[in-house]
């Protein structure tokens, strides 16, 4: 026994292990939870996704005040037969309904849009600034950081959706009285339950995205370049939209990931249906299983150069 191990015996300590040449320890929870959080700060600090965030928030303002201007000019929210996001010609009786309207009518693009964006950047544009294999380099191993993308990008849909849900009540309650509504199957509820339901349309909303934010990252590990990355996701969202009014497609239209976004309108029936809310959450999950296994298969196996 060396001198130096004696005062260690002594103590009844153990001397330090030594890491074999090569070995990687597996990262801590701590840092795991540090690295969401870098990406998290990272993300939303981007003058892009502030002006998206900004962008998704002026949705419900201006078809606010396109309402009260009309409603001022003496004609009915929503006329031409019933053209206009739904819940448009209950706006002027209660103002929640503004939160209904506004997320009917970003659901289709704008909301996609935007998560394409992040989620189409989210390793593409890593790999164009030359940062992906610096992170790689840290302990953080492939699979880690692939899902803490994801989370990243799972965290932007919910911030986007309640940014659009926050800026449309906030109109709402500017412009417009509030008060007991009425649903879509003509009975009556408090303002207390409604914008509970509220709520609970912004959370299936959120997760009606999950599908092409896990499409998006799944593109985004096939290419170096972001904006290319960011095209293709935004490009396959329109070609869907268009694909899913074809009415001789109407065989696989239960299957694109779009095609029953609007489901969400079924939580203002009483009692709420729930068939097209099921399809919907389900389709979204198998989205977000395949294309999840198939950004994991391609990020796990790429020869990271940048």
């Amino acid at each position: 026994m060396s001198r130096a191990e004696t005062p260690m015996r002594q103590a009844g300590a153990e001397p330090p292990e030594v890491a074999a040449p090569g070995a990687v320890r597996a990262p801590s929870p701590l840092w795991t939870f540090g690295l969401l959080r870098n990406e998290l700060v990272t993300t939303f600090r981007r003058w892009r996704t502030l002006a998206l965030l900004g962008v998704l928030a002026a949705v419900p303002v201006l078809v606010g005040i396109a309402v009260k201007i009309e409603t001022r000019d003496g004609s009915s929210a929503g006329g031409g037969g019933g053209a206009g996001p739904a819940f448009i010609a209950q706006i002027t009786n209660n103002g929640l309904f503004l939160v209904f309207t506004a997320l009917a009518a970003t659901l289709p693009f704008f909301l996609p849009m935007a998560i394409g964006v992040v989620a189409g950047d989210a390793i593409a544009g890593e790999a164009n600034a030359g940062t992906l294999r610096y992170l790689l380099v840290a302990p953080a191993g492939r699979s880690r950081l692939l899902l803490t993308k994801y989370a990243t990008v799972m965290a932007f849909c919910l911030v986007a959706t309640l940014v659009v849900a926050v800026a449309a009540l906030i109109m709402g309650a500017l412009l417009f009285p509030l008060g007991e509504l009425t649903t879509i199957s003509g009975t009556r509820i408090s303002f207390a339950d409604g914008l509970g339901r509220a709520l609970l349309i912004a959370l299936v909303v959120a997760a009606s995205l999950t599908g092409i934010a896990a499409l998006g990252l799944f593109i985004s590990t096939l290419t170096n370049s972001g904006i290319a990355a960011m095209a293709t996701t935004v490009g396959l969202l329109i070609t869907v939209q268009i694909l899913d009014q074809i009415p001789q497609l109407h065989a696989l239209q239960p299957y694109f990931f779009s095609h029953y976004w609007l489901s969400f309108a079924d939580l203002m029936r009483e009692p709420v249906y729930w068939d097209n809310l099921v399809n919907n959450l389900g389709l979204q999950a198998l989205y977000a299983g395949v294309f999840g296994s198939a950004a994991w298969a391609r990020f796990t196996t790429r020869d990271v150069t940048a």
